[in-house]
């Protein structure tokens, strides 16, 4: 496990050494993050929101 801060709310953020980049954890704050690979590390980053678009 890796621990990490929520960019969110400062809170700590337990991730699993396996994690692929791209994945997608929700925290306790409520925050969607997202894992990614900054500087050969895991680090997070608020996931960004896609609406739907109803077919239009």
């Amino acid at each position: 496990m890796v621990l990490l801060k929520c960019p969110v709310c400062g809170g700590d953020v337990q991730v699993d050494d396996n994690a692929l980049p791209g994945e997608v954890i929700e925290h306790e704050c409520g925050a969607l993050l997202e894992v990614y690979m900054k500087d050969g590390k895991l680090a997070l980053r608020v996931a960004e929101q896609i609406g739907e678009d109803w077919g239009e």
